[in-house]
């Protein structure tokens, strides 16, 4: 905030004597306040971080991480994975084809090359994979890792909303990798599960990956 003097005449009617008007006029310094101005691009930047602090904060406030959930894992009851819920942010290999919402097909580690590479090649192939793409500006956590299974926390870099994304090498198939990727909290995700996982089966193909079906 910024002070700024300027000059200013002002008059005003003499009534001393009836009917008789004289114009008294003066000129005095008049102050006013005057905010700095700043370039419009500087201020939208500060407003952004201001912002994205604030969210930051309210997340962190009303814990928008979730809960994980207990049925993650290869389910005892059948070997697949979970299916997902009636919401729409959340897609699996383990859903029946004709659900177009939740089903995705499930990965062939050997499809896409001509010299067929062990379960254990192709897992620390997905396992780089995951470390080096990004492509929502999730941040990947591998929380467990098995022979023949993985799960990795994604966090997104403002509110820390968690999405689960598992895979799973069923032994009775041969090179199929199956997985499930689900958002914790809500109701819809805009296809950023659906996005997710396209992006990390487009890294994959460069490695001999390749989706069984169309995705």
């Amino acid at each position: 905030m910024a002070l700024m003097a300027s000059s200013s005449g002002y008059c005003y009617y003499n009534y001393k004597k009836k009917y008789n008007k004289r114009y008294n006029c003066s000129t005095v310094p008049r102050i006013t306040l005057s905010q700095s101005q700043e370039p419009r691009d500087q201020t939208s930047r500060r407003e952004i971080i201001l912002r994205s602090s604030e969210v930051a904060v309210i997340g962190a406030i009303f814990n928008l991480s979730g809960k994980k959930p207990e049925y993650l894992g290869v389910q005892k009851n059948q070997q697949a994975l979970a299916l997902c819920p009636a919401t729409k942010n959340c897609i699996s290999t383990a859903e029946n084809i004709s659900d177009l919402t939740h089903y995705a097909p499930p990965w062939n580690y050997n499809r896409g090359r001509k010299k067929p590479v062990s379960r254990e090649v192709a897992l620390e192939e997905l396992l780089q994979v995951i470390k080096s793409t990004k492509p929502d500006r999730f941040t990947p956590r591998l929380v467990e890792k098995k022979d023949d299974y993985v799960h990795v926390e994604y966090e997104s870099p403002v509110l820390g909303l968690v999405d689960d994304v598992e895979f799973w090498f069923p032994p009775e198939r041969d090179s199929i990798v199956e997985y499930r990727s689900a958002s914790r909290l809500g109701n819809f995700d805009f296809d950023a599960n659906r996005k997710r996982i396209k992006a990390l089966r487009l890294a994959l193909e460069k490695k001999g990956w390749a989706s069984v079906d169309t995705f």
